[in-house]
């Protein structure tokens, strides 16, 4: 990751002396590459991508290095080099798509990048970071934001009628996707598994203590039970500090235990 941010550097640099037109040899174009300029199948990693304010160009920079170095050593250098190249592949193919549609756009690593975060946040959900340079916020929260903005975002493209646009953002949701999909996996198994034992854990303390009392429902105020009243709905009041049920009688018409 550190060459990829050390070349957009450089082409910075140098596009401010030769007027952009550095990243115009280097940008991505389907016809230059089918008239021999090959270097355009990768030299769009390069590409600033940020390049109206030097001081938020640098900023970016370093929050990419800072997210690319971070998920080097959680991964290791090959699994963080596939996943980098995978989504450089997928945004070439996206480029080349866009233009036989007819729709030929300077595509750049930027939802590669955004792809690169939602893994941090994956991985480090509770680091908090400044933000506006201000405001302490954890990074999960700022990749739902981000995630909302993307949906807002293709939303907006397909009202607009451009929704090829659309492609590009979904770039980076099949890279993370295809990196986390396991994972992903997992944790709703294990969300499954939670709320299945929880049920089954209620369905076995309801009998103990229907074997136990002889009930399993009985009204706090008048002492009605579901054995001596079969007919009787019991409820349980949500108000009440406290595990306390109520018969159809008593559950609007008493004191809340505090």
């Amino acid at each position: 990751m550190k060459y990829v941010v050390i070349l957009q550097g450089v082409v910075y640099l140098l596009d401010i002396f030769s007027n952009d037109y550095l990243s115009f040899l280097l940008m991505f174009s389907t016809q230059a590459i089918l008239h021999g300029q090959v270097w355009r199948l990768f030299t769009f990693l390069f590409l600033p991508l940020e390049s109206s304010n030097a001081i938020f160009f640098l900023l970016s920079l370093y929050f990419y290095w800072f997210i690319g170095s971070t998920l080097e050593r959680e991964w290791g250098s090959v699994k963080f080099t596939v996943f980098y190249a995978v989504g450089a592949l997928l945004t070439l193919i996206s480029g080349f798509v866009l233009d036989l549609w007819g729709f030929g756009l300077a595509i750049n690593m930027f939802y590669v990048n955004m792809s690169m975060f939602f893994a941090f946040a994956t991985l480090y959900p509770d680091l908090q970071v400044l933000f506006f340079f201000i405001i302490p916020v954890k990074v999960k929260w700022l990749a739902w934001l981000d995630a909302a903005l993307y949906v807002i975002q293709c939303a907006r493209y397909i009202a607009g009628g451009m929704w090829f646009l659309c492609l590009l953002p979904l770039v980076a949701v099949a890279n993370y996707v295809l990196f986390f999909w396991s994972d992903i996996m997992d944790r709703l198994g294990r969300t499954r598994t939670r709320h299945s034992a929880q049920t089954i854990n209620f369905k076995k303390a309801t009998k103990q203590a229907q074997q136990q009392k002889g009930y399993i429902h009985k009204c706090a105020v008048c002492g009605k039970t579901d054995t001596d009243y079969p007919n009787e709905e019991f409820r349980y009041c949500s108000k009440c500090n406290g595990y306390y049920c109520y018969c159809s009688e008593h559950i609007h018409n008493h004191v809340h235990i505090e």
